[in-house]
């Protein structure tokens, strides 16, 4: 019996290393998953949460909208309103004296030429957009104890909804709805493929380049009886970042996107460098999927979007709910001068 205690304390002795070089194996792996019992008494920490530091700020997804950059907005809509109309006149005159257009009269004259008017209305609805926030009380007092409350949550959730909606109807309008935006408008008729294109090959010049801005520029300038010179050029984000990384040359000090600024048309015209802004909605936008550019005037008179602001509902109870409901409404986008707007794909 003596000899079988001391060969099995042997036996203990000498698996003892092993067993403890696995234990601790083991602790390193799951230190951060467990505790033993000695951590459990010295430290009175009974949940690994309780030697956590949990960062209570909100991090939401990661979205942009540049809606309220690019357009301006009319404001004069209610939210009673179902419907945003603007009317568009066009004046006639019929020839004064006999081979001229001006409005000649003699002093005897008993037959004087007048003015035909002649208004055309525009009309686009104005859908409503709702959006139902609500919570249990369980709900709200337990998020409260955890100093994460789900009503401001949920509040930041459907803000940035309602931004991402208005971002989408600006731009490129609603397929549903049969309705157009900014880049993509149906009213606008100035869409041709840039001359030059193909801006990411390096063989294409600055001077390639700024071609292209004012060929679209003066056609913009020219079809609106060069009234108006667009001031405000909207990219595609890639091709905007390879116009900031180019110089104009080796020996040059500053970017293409400078040079276009400073030696476009509406520089000239308009007194000011042109307005060029990056636009992810442009990517893949033209005809068979190439990018396009866009050039406008950003004018409440010449293009704008009819909004009407957010509202809400009182606070309701509903058994252990609370429920209030936001609602606005968003338009379509108005091309007052269709004129003033150009599109030009392949860049």
């Amino acid at each position: 019996m003596k000899r079988s205690l001391t060969a099995l304390a042997a036996c203990a002795a000498s698996l003892a290393p092993a067993m403890l070089a696995q234990s601790r194996t083991l602790e390193f792996r799951d230190v951060l998953l467990t505790f033993d019992q000695q951590t459990i008494d010295s430290a009175g920490a009974f949940l690994v949460g309780e030697l956590e530091r949990l960062d209570q700020t909100l991090h939401a997804p990661l979205a942009a909208v540049t809606w309220s950059r690019d357009i301006t907005l009319r404001e004069d809509v209610s939210i009673a309103d179902e419907f945003s109309a603007f009317t568009n006149s066009s004046f006639a005159a019929a020839p004064g004296v006999s081979g001229s257009g001006k409005a000649w009269v003699g002093k005897d004259a008993n037959a004087i030429t007048g003015i035909a008017l002649d208004i055309g209305k525009t009309t686009s609805p104005l859908p409503l957009w709702a959006m139902q926030l609500g919570w249990t009380l369980p709900e709200l007092e337990s998020a409260q104890k955890l100093g994460r409350p789900v009503d401001q949550q949920k509040f930041a959730g459907m803000q940035l909804k309602y931004q991402m909606d208005i971002d989408e109807q600006v731009y490129i309008g609603d397929t549903a709805l049969g309705l157009t935006g900014l880049v993509n408008g149906a009213p606008v008729g100035n869409v041709a493929n840039a001359t030059n294109g193909d801006w990411a090959n390096v063989a294409t010049t600055p001077d390639d380049i700024l071609a292209d801005v004012n060929e679209l520029l003066n056609s913009v300038w020219s079809a609106s009886a060069f009234a108006i010179c667009p001031a405000d050029l909207l990219l595609p984000p890639l091709k905007y970042a390879a116009l900031v990384s180019r110089k104009v040359s080796d020996a040059g000090n500053i970017s293409i996107l400078e040079y276009l600024r400073q030696n476009s048309l509406s520089n000239a015209i308009n007194g000011r460098p042109l307005n060029i802004q990056p636009l992810k909605w442009l990517t893949g936008r033209g005809a068979a999927d190439a990018d396009r550019m866009v050039a406008y005037t950003n004018d409440q008179s010449r293009v704008r979007f009819p909004l009407v602001p957010l509202q809400r509902t009182p606070l309701e109870f509903r058994d252990l709910r609370q429920l209030t409901t936001y609602f606005g409404r968003l338009g379509a986008v108005e091309f007052v001068y269709a004129e003033t707007v150009g599109y030009r794909d392949g860049i």
